[in-house]
């Protein structure tokens, strides 16, 4: 059986990634207890939003958490939330592969601008550079993460074909590191092209993780991650889609963790 050592993770001093200038800043992120397990019975589930990714800052609080099992049926999670972070334990009642998800998160509408080429939420107490204007945009985020009990299978694996997704090509269970691990990168069903892939390799005791080069999708929505060693990833995309239909602007972030065996 194959564990993280969730505990050590958070063993970051908490001042230090508050210092830290962060890589992936605001981040959402689920983080189970187990990535590949034997025969247990449940798994445990962190979800939070953090600066430092794997350092809880904010609990994530969502409508939709849900396990979706082996037989691609769907169980409703229900969160015990603290200040810092949430924690949901889900039940792994037969061997196979299991999707835990916090949903699609509709967050709150607020003023955003582009500034310097990258959009941003607008500090109101900031005044903003000449010429640039403010539009309403709405947070759209979905953190995701897979856990496999026994011999891996692929009914979770299937995309829920709503908003921003990562559609798994090689099995999360069984990423090694030095190979690629494929995946298609997908909006509302479709493939997205040209779209950005941040990923971080967790680091216990350090003040930053380390960050992989940069991954661009391809024509096809196709990308892929080649982990340098194994541990603990992180692979995050956002997308905005411009105001339309009376619906504010929205920016969509989906965020995957997983687990790199050797």
């Amino acid at each position: 059986m194959t564990r993280t050592n969730r505990l050590s993770l958070l063993a970051v001093s908490v001042a230090a990634a508050v210092l830290a200038a962060p890589a992936l800043a605001h981040s959402p992120y689920l983080l189970p207890n187990g990535f590949n397990l034997d025969k247990d019975d449940h798994v445990t589930v962190e979800a939070s939003f953090s600066e430092h990714v794997f350092v809880p800052t904010v609990a994530m609080l969502s409508d939709d958490f849900h396990l979706v099992g082996p037989d691609g049926k769907t169980l409703p999670l229900k969160p015990v939330a603290l200040r810092d972070l949430a924690v949901l334990e889900a039940p792994l009642p037969v061997d196979g592969t299991y999707r835990l998800t916090s949903g699609e998160r509709q967050g709150r509408v607020a003023k955003a601008a582009l500034i310097d080429g990258t959009w941003e939420f607008i500090d109101p107490r900031r005044p903003l550079p000449a010429g640039v204007t403010p539009v309403d945009m709405q947070s759209v985020t979905k953190a995701e993460a897979f856990v496999t009990r026994g011999k891996p299978d692929q009914a979770a694996l299937a995309p829920s074909g709503k908003g921003i997704e990562y559609r798994a090509i090689t099995h999360p269970s069984l990423i090694r590191a030095g190979q690629p691990a494929e995946f298609e990168l997908l909006f509302d069903g479709k493939p997205l092209a040209n779209a950005d892939v941040e990923v971080e390799q967790a680091r216990a005791g350090e003040v930053e993780n380390t960050r992989l080069p940069l991954v661009t999708s391809d024509a096809r929505g196709r990308f892929a991650i080649t982990a340098p060693e194994p541990g603990l990833y992180f692979a995050m995309t956002r997308h905005r889609v411009d105001a339309a239909n009376g619906l504010p602007a929205r920016s969509y972030t989906y965020a995957l963790t997983y687990s790199v065996s050797k």
